[in-house]
C-alpha cells in the first residue's frame, strides 16, 4: 500500500508542477501538424510522384506479400472469431516481436491497408496480449513470441506499445471505430492508461520475485527501457517519441494529457543530453540524465542497432511540430558525421565519438545496413545543411528493398523511412473535431 501511495503522490506532484509547461506545449507549432504540409524530399530532388509511389508500392508488395522464403516478413495465419490473422516475423530469429507487429500496423494504417492492419492487430491481441491479472506484464504485450503464438518471454518492450497506441488512434481517426478489439480508440486509451498508471504486480519468477509496473517513469516523465522493476530504472533513447506524445496530449485519456505534453518536452531536452555533441550519435540505453546506462548493459555506450532510430524520432518531431530548434542541429551533426564516413560505406555500430566498431558479433547485417541508411535519410527532415541532406535522400532512393535473411529490421525501417522522406507518413486527425 505504501508503494502505491508513493507512486500516486509522485505522479500528482509531477502533473501539478508541469501545468505551465504543458499549457505552452499544447500550442500547435508551425510544423506539418498545423499546416498539413509534409516535405517530400524525393520530389525536392526531382523525382516524380509517379516514381515515388511506384517505389512505395513495390516495397509494400515485397515485404507484405512477396516470396515467403526470400522477401516477405508478413504472413497470413488463418482466422478466428475476430477475423483473419497475420503476423510480422523477424525472419532471421524466427520470432514475432511487438516491435515488428506495431511497425506493421503503422505502415498499413498510413497506406490505407485496413484488412492487413486488422489482421495484424487481431494476431497481437490473440497471442501477444497478456490478459491474466496475476501475470506481472498484465495489460501489456509479450515482446517476443514463436510464430505459433507461444510466448518466448512474458516481458514487454515499450516501443511496441507506443507504436500500437499511435497506430490505433490513427486507425480510429482514418476509418472510424468498430466493435470489440476493433474499437480502435478504446483499445488505444486502455493501453495508454496502462502505460502510465499500471499498478505494480509481483509474481514468482525463475530468478526470484518478478515485479512489473508502468512503462512511463513519473519524474522525469520518460519512457522506460522495460517496465520490469529491478535496480536502477533507465531508458532507451530510440523509444522517445515526442511527436506521438504531442498527439496523445490531444487525443489520449484526458487525465493524462498534461503528462504527455510534459513528456514531449522532456524528450526534446533529453535528445540533446544523450547525443554526442560532435557526432550526434546516441547510446543504445541511457540513464535519465542522458549518460549511457552501463550498469547492466556495457554495450549501451555504443551507437548500436536500437539507436539507429533516434535521429528519425527527433526529426519527425521537428517535421510535425517545429518546437525544438535544437533538433535541427542534431540532424546536421549526425548527417555530417556519416557523410565523413562515406554516404555509401559506413557500418552499423560505432562508439559515440565515432569509432567504427563493425557488425555486432552474432548478427549478420550487411556492412552498410539499409535500415540505418533510411533513418539517416529521415534526419534530413530537420537538417539545415541541404547539400548534405540530399546525399542521404538519394542514398535511400537508390537503396534496394531489403530481402534475404535480414529483411525484417532493415525492411521495416526502409519502408517507414521511405514514407517519412516522401511526405506520406502523416498525422491522421479526428474526422470531426478533437
Amino acid at each position: 500500500m505504501a508503494k502505491k501511495l508513493s507512486r500516486a503522490v509522485v505522479f500528482g506532484l509531477v502533473l501539478s508542477s508541469t501545468m505551465a509547461i504543458a499549457k505552452n506545449a499544447f500550442q500547435d507549432g508551425i510544423g506539418a501538424y498545423a499546416t498539413g504540409k509534409y516535405r517530400n524530399m524525393f520530389a525536392e530532388d526531382g523525382h516524380s510522384q509517379k516514381e515515388i509511389q511506384a517505389k512505395i508500392d513495390a516495397a509494400y508488395q515485397q515485404l507484405f506479400h512477396g516470396d515467403k522464403q526470400t522477401q516477405a516478413i508478413a504472413f497470413d495465419a488463418g482466422s478466428n472469431a475476430n477475423g483473419p490473422l497475420m503476423y510480422v516475423t523477424d525472419w532471421a530469429n524466427h520470432d514475432v516481436r511487438t516491435e515488428g507487429m506495431s511497425y506493421g500496423m503503422m505502415i498499413t494504417v498510413e497506406l490505407g491497408k485496413k484488412n492487413e492492419f486488422d489482421a495484424i492487430w487481431n494476431w497481437a491481441k490473440t497471442y501477444m496480449y497478456i490478459a491474466d491479472p496475476k501475470v506481472p506484464s498484465y495489460q501489456f504485450f509479450a515482446w517476443s513470441c514463436k510464430t505459433d503464438g507461444t510466448h518466448n518471454s512474458e516481458g514487454a518492450a515499450p516501443d511496441g506499445e507506443s507504436y500500437f497506441a499511435m497506430a490505433l488512434l490513427f486507425a480510429s481517426n482514418r476509418w472510424g471505430d468498430g466493435r470489440g478489439i476493433y474499437d480502435y480508440h478504446a483499445e488505444a486509451e486502455k493501453l495508454l492508461t496502462a502505460m502510465v498508471h499500471r499498478p505494480l504486480i509481483t509474481a514468482p519468477g525463475k530468478y526470484g520475485p518478478h515485479t512489473v509496473g508502468p512503462m512511463m517513469n513519473p519524474d522525469p516523465p520518460m519512457i522506460l527501457f522495460v517496465p520490469d522493476v529491478f535496480g536502477q530504472a533507465f531508458t532507451d533513447p530510440s523509444y522517445h517519441l515526442p511527436a506521438f506524445y504531442e498527439l496523445w496530449a490531444r487525443w489520449g485519456p484526458k487525465e493524462d494529457r498534461a503528462f504527455w505534453a510534459e513528456a514531449a518536452e522532456t524528450s526534446r531536452v533529453f535528445f540533446v543530453k544523450t547525443t554526442n555533441p560532435v557526432t550526434g550519435l546516441a547510446p543504445s540505453y541511457a540513464n535519465f540524465d542522458g549518460t549511457p546506462h552501463v550498469n547492466r548493459f556495457p554495450q549501451s555506450g555504443e551507437f548500436g542497432y536500437d539507436a539507429w532510430r533516434t535521429a528519425s524520432n527527433w526529426s519527425v518531431d521537428w517535421s510535425w511540430w517545429h518546437k525544438a530548434p535544437a533538433e535541427q542541429d542534431l540532424s546536421d551533426r549526425i548527417q555530417k558525421f556519416f557523410a565523413s564516413q562515406g554516404v555509401d560505406k559506413y557500418g552499423p555500430v560505432f562508439t559515440l565519438d565515432g569509432k567504427d566498431l563493425g557488425a555486432t558479433p552474432g548478427l549478420t547485417h550487411e556492412d552498410h545496413p539499409i535500415g540505418l541508411m533510411g533513418t539517416n535519410a529521415v534526419a534530413g527532415l530537420a537538417a539545415k545543411d541541404r547539400a548534405t541532406e540530399k546525399k542521404f535522400t538519394e542514398a535511400l532512393w537508390n537503396a534496394p528493398i531489403p530481402s534475404g535473411q535480414n529483411r525484417y529490421y532493415d525492411g521495416m525501417l526502409y519502408l517507414m523511412s521511405f514514407l517519412h522522406v516522401s511526405g506520406e507518413f502523416r498525422v491522421w486527425k479526428p474526422r470531426t473535431g478533437e
